[in-house]
């Protein structure tokens, strides 16, 4: 027990996206300890109801911002408020020397079959993992490599090692919400600074991570949530020579059910089999059947189909999400719809606006008409 009785007497605090919650809770619970925990709002159901369940009676579940950098800012100014002791989620010392027992456990398992592996792939959020893997293996091994895998909406530990020093970013998409973090740990970016050669960090984008968590559900009936399934996302992706021994770790299965819409919608814009138009429909009777007709392909599926008619106006606007049977088959949906005497808008990547929001002045989803 590092806390003293007036420690303990005080509580303890943290904050967290979920995973580092989940032991700090449990712990609390153990030593009988009170603690509060901050989360953001967006937390998946599953890991609050987690959190609750390993901390029991001796937890208070607090919602402290719509960002993790919002609840972690509450969760410091509860300690300066109230005294508490912060247990940080990676910029510590011995949170870091406690993440670091995974590298432990991996050559323990590697060593009846090899004595070292040659890369330890690993996601990365504010570092802690990494940095207590990366540290622990360049004591114990000759020549394994780590490869850290961040979201690409927050790559918080690849600016750090560009500017020599941890920054923050200017934004950071939520949706990997287990390494949605704005800015590195400063003691984790030292730890991988001081590694040199031995470590390196590339991004890979969301839809990536949702390709690689329905992998890994539909394939090896593993459930991962999207900081869980970074380091699959980037294995997919890496420059690997054959024969190598890999380790991929997989840190993180709390992954509500309800999310799996987004998931896979996410996956298969990535994979270019989903896309979404702005078609301008003259307000006639047969309009849609020449659409299908005319520009559908035989594996094309209509998946989306969004109008409001106006009686006032002689065309109007609706928003279609096509699906295609392969990704090749976009050349040949776009070639049919330029044919067409209708105009037709493609719409970024990404979650589609309404069919109502739009029009072609305003919506900056728009690349531009394609007839």
């Amino acid at each position: 027990m590092q806390l003293t009785d007036e420690d303990l007497a005080a509580g303890v605090v943290c904050c967290s996206a979920g995973n580092h919650a989940q032991g700090f809770a449990f712990a609390c619970r153990a030593l009988r300890v009170h603690g509060r925990v901050y989360v953001p709002a967006k937390t998946p159901k599953q890991k609050r109801d987690r959190i609750r369940y390993h901390g029991g009676e001796f937890i208070e579940l607090i919602v402290g911002g719509a960002t993790y950098d919002l609840a972690a800012a509450a969760a410091l100014e509860d300690v300066r408020r109230t005294g508490a002791t912060l247990v940080h989620p990676y910029d510590d010392l011995r949170t870091i020397a406690g993440q670091g027992t995974i590298a432990v456990e991996i050559l323990a398992e590697l060593g009846p079959i090899v004595q070292e592996p040659d890369l330890v792939v690993v996601p990365v959020g504010g570092g802690g993992c990494i940095a207590g893997i990366t540290t622990y293996l360049a004591e114990r091994t000759t020549a394994t490599a780590v490869l850290g895998i961040e979201p690409a909406g927050a790559a918080a530990m690849m600016a750090a090692l560009a500017a020599g020093e941890p920054v923050t970013l200017d934004h950071v998409d939520q949706f990997v919400d287990g390494a949605a973090v704005s800015r590195a740990g400063t003691l984790t970016y030292t730890a991988l600074a001081a590694a040199g050669d031995m470590v390196s960090i590339t991004t890979v984008d969301e839809g990536a991570v949702c390709t690689a968590m329905l992998d890994l559900y539909q394939n090896e009936g593993i459930i991962a949530e999207p900081a869980g399934a970074l380091s699959v996302a980037g294995l997919l992706e890496a420059d690997i020579e054959p024969g190598s021994t890999v380790v991929c770790l997989i840190s993180g299965g709390n992954n509500d059910v309800s999310r799996y819409g987004e998931v896979l919608e996410r996956s298969l814009v990535h994979l270019g089999l989903k896309h979404y138009f702005l078609v301008d429909f003259p307000q006639e009777p047969g309009a849609l059947r020449r659409f299908l007709d005319g520009v559908l392909g035989p594996t094309d599926d209509i998946t989306l189909f969004e109008y409001v008619k106006r009686n006032n106006r002689e065309t109007g606007e609706a928003l279609v999400g096509i699906e295609l049977g392969s990704a090749a088959d976009l050349d040949g949906l776009l070639a049919r719809m330029r044919a067409t005497d209708l105009h037709i808008e493609a719409l970024e990547p990404g979650s589609p606006p309404t069919a109502t929001c739009c029009s072609r002045q305003s919506c900056s989803h728009l690349h531009g008409p394609m007839a």
